[in-house]
């Protein structure tokens, strides 16, 4: 017969208001009693611990002396609350009701309508400026932050409660919450447009046939965008623009040599003629396409989030769609020519195509390089990594969103109309404080974490298989997501056997390297490995979670726009401002390198390249640069080390302009947005603003970011120096 089980205080299980059951840690008890006396006393003496540790002992006593198996944690709340007063800490006792009080109050307020509401009315920054992409002044921006304050409360209400709590905590966060799980929405997506385009589709009332022309095509595409914008929350991306569009611009050829044979001798001559007049049209149709997307307005109130991958054509006319892409973005928005926020421009270098100057294509690489140093875009995607680290070649779903490699049921390889189906992010900075330096503590609150992760992410996708194809028809009904369904069709036909992913994000390795090995830990080669290993550990997980669902859960490097503030605010509440964790106030995104450092280009790419092996699902890296525009050969050199190294990488440089004085350079930081160091300007209505906001740009003195993000981009180094660094005249 076995021996039954000796139960001590430390075998007690708590039981969370959520549902949740954790082991008994002592240590919880002491932290929240001495967090009561120091909001108290300030300092504590050492007759105050003295105290502290009575009254723990007396709690762990009671404990101990009423329940053997479980106790649920109101009731050791209730017993600290007595065991204080019976103490005679009666100040300590009124803090710490104070503080469960104040826990209680914000978690009631966070799905208390008129609450959040209010929030919004007094544009409260954390609502209007989570999203730098949303221009909160405008009518339909407010009316989609409104309809989302709502959609964000009742949202909570729907979540399994210990993935609400754990929200609501800062130990994850379950992104898009004033769109999903209130609404069955989908996040990013890779848009088919070829099916589209060339089998026609619905929008309204409008039955749109095949264009025959590339302006028509274009024209086409920028209605698209807008519509499956308005019907998904995340971006959406069109692939090998190039090699999509040459059949119309083929077209508009063949049209100008039946004018050409009219008027025109030699056949000679009329080809000339014909292209000619095509890639006027090419040109023509690529500068309507990017100013038709920065004036549409999804129906969430902001321009549409759309990235454009090109690179691979090569034939004459997708190498001349190629080059109007570039050029048109070169030259600029408006008479004053700004820099485009979107499309987001994505061009692939491949070996043997452009990658050396006896390449072919190699002289649209060199104008792609004067192109980034003019406008940071396009960043650059690497053709043989993207292959080895997903799978297959494809465009990332918005800023850096990765679908795996996936073949259909007759082993035809699909990327374009896949999908993500959302995203759910670890603070792991908060787990390395938790953990308090003790690896085992880390990995077993790890651990517990995941499982509520994968609880998210499991809700996340049975919920997005509750929507219709009626909900959005130009996602399920015509074409934009592969398959045309039918209304009765069940829109997992498009999710299962791996076909979507669903996403695990994660933020601040730098932060959990920090607490276990000191802020300058990037060249300990244990501390390094320890990170790669919190990342394998995310990637393990999901690779089980898959098996077990037959959904592909990914590792997601988290952009972190507003959360790199959010998390980080958090935890300031809860540890303080702890050295080069939270004093910052912001957190590192995903696995970059510490942004206050100032590693070569060449260092940090090094550095990085091994944790997207485990973070396929989404990753991007940038290096910093000084005015590039007179030496595009020193960003080339860069892009060419990444070539083998990593899959993707974006260009950070001075673009910023001012129209009052003329300056063109890098504008200072403030304490709210960005000035001309010249003039002192800083109205978004005379001078253009541009920096990386995360995987996009963005104008943050037209559109503010969070505090977090605002502090970030201004603690950002150089990676690189020039001669000419200290000239901040950017020349042409």
């Amino acid at each position: 017969m076995q021996e039954p089980k000796e139960l001590t205080i430390e075998t007690l299980t708590v039981l969370k208001r959520d549902g949740r059951s954790v082991k008994f840690d002592t240590k919880k008890i002491e932290r929240a009693i001495k967090r009561a006396a120091i909001s108290v006393d300030s300092e504590l003496t050492a007759e105050d611990q003295h105290a502290i540790d009575d009254v723990v002992d007396a709690v762990l006593t009671e404990i101990s002396s009423r329940f053997k198996e479980n106790v649920k944690i109101y009731e050791i709340q209730s017993i600290v609350e007595h065991e204080l007063m019976e103490h005679q800490q009666l100040d300590w006792a009124k803090a710490y009701i104070n503080y469960r009080a104040q826990k209680d109050l914000k978690r009631n307020q966070a799905t208390d309508i008129n609450f959040t509401i209010q929030k919004l009315l007094h544009k409260d920054e954390t609502v209007v400026n989570e999203n730098a992409n949303k221009d909160s002044n405008v009518f339909n921006t407010q009316r989609d932050l409104t309809a989302g304050t709502v959609a964000r409360t009742m949202g909570l209400k729907m979540l399994p409660p210990k993935v609400a709590n754990a929200h609501l905590k800062g130990d994850i966060h379950w992104h898009d919450l004033d769109y999903q799980p209130y609404s069955p929405m989908t996040n990013c997506c890779l848009i088919d447009f070829k099916e589209m385009l060339n089998h026609g589709f619905k929008i309204g009332n409008a039955e749109v046939e095949p264009p025959h022309s590339i302006q028509t095509a274009t024209a086409q595409m920028s209605q698209i965008i807008a519509n499956v914008a308005s019907s998904q929350y995340g971006g959406c991306s069109a692939d090998r623009v190039d090699e999509l569009l040459a059949p119309f611009a083929l077209k508009n050829y063949d049209k100008h040599m039946v004018d050409a044979k009219k008027w025109i001798d030699g056949e000679d001559r009329q080809k000339a003629f014909a292209k000619q007049k095509t890639i006027k049209d090419i040109d023509d149709a690529m500068q309507a396409l990017e100013y038709e997307i920065n004036t549409l307005y999804s129906s969430q109130g902001q321009t549409p989030f759309t990235t454009l991958g090109f690179g691979l054509g090569t034939s004459w006319v997708e190498r001349e769609i190629q080059k109007a892409i570039l050029n048109v973005r070169i030259a600029g928005l408006g008479k004053e020519k700004r820099t485009a926020i979107f499309p987001k421009l994505v061009f692939t270098i491949k070996r043997g195509l452009n990658l050396k100057p006896e390449d072919p294509n190699y002289d649209i690489k060199e104008l792609a390089v004067e192109c980034a140093t003019k406008r940071m875009y396009p960043d650059v995607l690497m053709y043989d990594k993207i292959v080895e680290l997903t799978g297959s070649f494809k465009a990332p779903m918005g800023c850096r969103s990765f679908l795996q490699g996936w073949k259909d049921e007759n082993g035809k390889e699909v990327n374009a109309g896949r999908m993500n189906l959302g995203v759910v992010t670890l603070n792991l900075p908060r787990i390395a404080l938790e953990s308090k330096g003790d690896k085992d503590k880390f990995w077993a609150i790890l651990k517990e974490r995941l499982g509520i992760c994968k609880e998210a992410l499991v809700f996340k996708v049975n919920r997005a298989k509750q929507a219709t194809p009626q909900n959005a028809p130009i996602l399920y009904e015509y074409g934009a997501f592969g398959k045309r369904l039918k209304p009765t069709d069940s829109v997992d036909e498009l999710f299962k056997n791996r076909r979507a992913t669903v996403s695990l994000g994660y933020i601040g390795l730098y932060e959990v390297g920090t607490v276990f090995y000191g802020p300058t830990w990037e060249h300990n080669p244990e501390a390094k490995q320890f990170t790669v290993d919190v990342v394998k550990k995310l990637y393990n997980s999901c690779k089980d979670w898959e098996n077990q669902y037959g959904y592909h859960f990914s590792v997601y490097a988290t952009p972190a726009e507003s959360l790199t503030n959010t998390f980080c605010q958090a935890d300031i509440k809860k540890f303080g401002r702890v050295k080069d964790v939270t004093d910052k106030e912001y957190y590192t995104n995903s696995f970059h390198y510490d942004v206050r450092k100032a590693p070569t280009p060449f260092e940090k790419i090094d550095f990085e390249k091994d944790y997207p092996p485990y973070s396929a699902g989404g990753f991007i890296h940038y290096c910093e640069y000084p005015n590039l525009k007179q030496n595009p050969k020193a960003l080339e050199a860069v892009w060419d080390y990444a070539y083998d190294r990593i899959g993707y990488l974006g260009t950070n440089t001075p673009i910023d302009q001012c129209f009052k004085c003329g300056f063109k350079g890098e504008f200072k930081p403030t304490a709210r947005g960005f000035e001309c160091p010249k003039c002192g300007n800083t109205d978004p209505a005379t001078c253009d603003v541009v920096k990386r906001t995360c995987g996009y740009l963005g104008n943050p003195n037209q559109r503010p970011m969070v505090h977090g993000r605002h502090v970030e981009i201004a603690s950002r180094v150089k990676h690189m120096t020039l001669g000419n660094d200290n000239n901040n005249i950017a020349r042409q």
